[in-house]
């Protein structure tokens, strides 16, 4: 992932590098770019229009996002309002080849929405979305819950898309939640999308609480399945903010 040049005096930092983002060190620098999306590029663009037919058709296409229990997938992508450029890290482990040279936890930054930094803080929402029809229409609806759940972290990735576009998004909606941008369309698989939008939930630590939502709800129906995700999550001992 690229970045302006470095001020004088500063090393610039290399991709792949030693990030400083361990106990006591500094925030991590940006993502690095890696060939990822040479690999999964094509993929992104067939999950892009499997999408769009199955939810033109409403009939599952057998996928049905994470199943509860199992974790989120690690990934840090760049925040559509920042100026970071680069691909999806989706890496597990140093130096993993096409996924990336640092794991994809370690990547962290005011310009970077990391899924492992959110579940480290609580309860997660997180919404998948191709920026096209009513798909995005998901992201009013979460914003509008944000102060209700003030532990809760909501956050939203699109599949690929036009960033100067999502920016218009993001202002139109008035979020204030983070947004991303999986520019390699790498989530797609990882996620296992199966529509468009598809929601998760999970609880604090990453593991989903429930299956996905692979529609878009009345307000009422998202606000109760974000209250069983808080309900949850209290069972476990977490604590929101106040508590």
């Amino acid at each position: 992932m690229s970045r302006p040049d470095p001020p004088a005096g500063h090393e610039p930092w290399r991709p792949g590098g030693d990030r400083g983002g361990g106990p006591g060190g500094q925030p991590s620098q940006p993502l690095p770019q890696t060939h990822y999306g040479r690999y999964v590029g094509v993929l992104g663009l067939i999950a892009l229009v499997l999408i769009t037919i199955n939810t033109a058709l409403t009939k599952p296409n057998g996928a049905t996002g994470i199943p509860p229990g199992q974790p989120l997938a690690p990934f840090a992508v760049p925040l559509v309002t920042g100026n970071l450029r680069g691909e999806t890290d989706v890496a597990t482990h140093p130096n993993q080849g096409t996924a990336g040279r640092v794991p994809a936890c370690r990547e962290r930054g005011s310009q970077i929405l990391n899924i492992c930094e959110l579940y480290e803080q609580g309860p997660v929402v997180l919404a998948l979305f191709v920026d096209s029809g009513s798909c995005p229409a998901v992201l009013g609806d979460l914003q509008a819950l944000v102060s209700s759940f003030p532990g809760v972290r909501f956050a939203a990735v699109s599949i690929m898309g036009n960033r100067g576009a999502l920016r218009r998004l993001v202002r139109s909606h008035g979020l204030t939640m983070p947004v991303g941008i999986d520019n390699d369309g790498a989530l797609a698989a990882l996620y296992k999308l199966a529509s468009c939008p598809q929601v998760s939930f999970a609880l604090p630590g990453g593991t989903v609480q429930s299956r996905a939502l692979l529609r878009r709800l009345p307000p009422t129906q998202l606000r109760a399945r974000v209250s069983e995700l808080v309900a949850a999550s209290r069972q476990r001992g977490w604590r929101g903010p106040g508590e």
